[in-house]
């Protein structure tokens, strides 16, 4: 039996190993961390390329541990749809981990640092966990670990408001894993298994019982708080402002799509479309709460003057586009909302990156301070620049692919007054990116603390991934067909079930 045979596997156990090394390591010298780091996400992005190759050649993948088979053993599941996720967030963890090396160096005290990798991996171990397990509750185990280590992680600088948004998040993330946990025991009394498949086979049999619908709303609960789905959005902003620039750029396109992920598969394949569109109808109302919120987080990021702060309340607007897929609930729709998942991924990221340069090299994220900055950091405000115009939906980003195939998946369920909001959000994203922009281009020059030190725009190691993910916003639109290929089996396997 070959090595691939084994790689759901070593993707577990690959990251934790390579923690204890780090953790070993740091106390020798801990100029080590990093290395051990970038090395072990590199091997996890290469596995999860295997991997997805492997399910589109030959369908999904089955790992049993020990050889056990369910219901006695633990299944891992890599179908196209957790292979085109797993790919997506390997791809953004290796390009922040790249990006964190100089940012982790001036924002992290040094004593800190060891620390601060072996969390970063425990984090990225939980998220991996919990997009290849085929049981739901290692699903929260997964969960949980991810969640730890992201509460300590946004605390990094430790500075009072890092702590205090730390501590927001442990506490809407402990009420949130209190949810998910009543929720998978309700499905553990109603079906008598925790394994995913079993229970999409064993539930339609008992879709009318008060304990299903008890269980659905639990963990719909707990995983819109985790994905920050209106209004269930309050850990967010401080979140994504407070923590270091590297955790942001991870916890704002890795970890967000994660639990995104985790909803959309809890949805369609353990309770399937049947059971949300028919026996408990609640795609409607997910649809008006996403264009809700697809708007409201736009508003919001257009009054906000912190450029981290402004970018988090869009990311709260951009949930929502794809939550609006889940309420459709079509084909094309669910294909665009897929497309939006690995697009906001693309373009969040970089955004960030840009933030997080900005403050690297000016010291500050205040717009207000940032007057006629594209005088000094060129190469970043284009990206912004590209980035901003995919958030937008501008042809030909990857970010108008998405919404054109929203548009159309809503046009084909009939819903045209919400297929009308998706545009008004389009045109309120303008408002807050624009904003920047004229502020960066067209604002009036003047000395900025961060110009005293002399030199280059940034470290090439924080450029190189924020324009690499610049133009992965431009070029995965344009040849919008090689992810399609990937997320049109996806979509169809939602819609079919287990």
């Amino acid at each position: 039996m070959s090595i691939i045979h084994h790689l759901p596997i070593l993707l577990i156990i690959g990251p934790i190993l390579a923690s204890l090394l780090i953790l070993a390591a740091g106390w020798y010298d801990r100029k080590l961390c990093y290395p051990i780091m970038l090395l072990s996400i590199t091997g996890q992005f290469v596995a999860s390329l295997v991997m997805l190759r492997q399910v589109i050649e030959d369908g999904t993948i089955r790992y049993y541990l020990g050889g056990w088979a369910p219901p006695l053993g633990i299944e891992l599941v890599i179908d196209s749809f957790s292979g085109f996720v797993l790919s997506t967030i390997m791809l953004l963890a290796l390009l922040a981990i790249v990006y964190a090396r100089r940012s982790v160096e001036a924002e992290i005290p040094a004593d800190k640092t060891v620390s601060f990798y072996v969390l970063l991996q425990l984090l990225l171990i939980g998220l991996v966990g919990m997009t290849i397990t085929g049981d739901v509750f290692n699903l929260y185990v997964f969960l949980e670990i991810s969640s730890i280590a992201a509460y300590t992680l946004i605390a990094g600088t430790r500075s009072s408001r890092s702590y205090v948004a730390g501590f927001n998040y442990l506490v809407m993330g402990s009420i949130a894993a209190g949810f998910i946990l009543l929720g998978i025991g309700y499905l553990y009394v109603a079906t008598g298994t925790l394994n995913m498949g079993e229970i999409a086979m064993l539930l339609p049999a008992v879709y009318e019982l008060s304990t299903v619908h008890a269980a659905f709303l639990f963990l719909m609960i707990g995983f819109s708080i985790k994905a920050a789905f209106f209004p269930l959005h309050l850990w967010l902003p401080d979140a994504y402002t407070e923590s270091p620039s590297a955790v942001t750029v991870i916890i704002s396109t890795v970890m967000a799509k994660v639990s995104v992920y985790a909803m959309i598969r809890i949805l369609f394949t353990i309770f399937t479309t049947a059971y949300i569109i028919e026996s408990f109808p609640v795609t409607g109302f997910i649809l008006l709460i996403a264009t809700i919120a697809i708007v409201a987080g736009a508003i919001l990021a257009i009054a906000q003057n912190d450029l981290k702060r402004m970018l988090a309340y869009s990311s709260i607007s951009q949930i929502g586009y794809i939550m609006f897929a889940v309420g459709v609930a079509n084909q094309i729709a669910l294909e665009g909302g897929l497309l939006h998942i690995l697009g906001h991924a693309m373009m969040k990221g970089c955004l960030f990156m840009v933030a997080g340069l900005i403050i690297y090299r000016m010291g500050t994220s205040n717009m207000l301070e940032l007057r006629g900055v594209a005088q000094t950091m060129p190469i970043s405000c284009a990206a912004f620049a590209l980035a901003g115009a995919s958030m937008i939906g501008i042809p030909p980003t990857i970010g108008f692919m998405s919404k054109y195939y929203l548009v159309l998946g809503a046009f084909e369920a009939g819903h045209w007054l919400y297929a009308a909001v998706l545009l008004i959000g389009s045109l309120l994203a303008v408002g807050y990116i624009w904003r920047f922009i004229e502020i960066a281009y067209f604002g009036d020059h003047h000395h900025h603390k961060g110009e005293e030190t002399a030199g280059s725009e940034g470290p090439a190691s924080m450029i190189a991934p924020m324009v690499c993910l610049a133009l992965l916003c431009l070029l995965l639109g344009i040849f919008v067909e090689i992810p399609m290929e990937i997320i049109g089996p996806a979509a169809a396997i939602l819609l079919g079930g287990a």
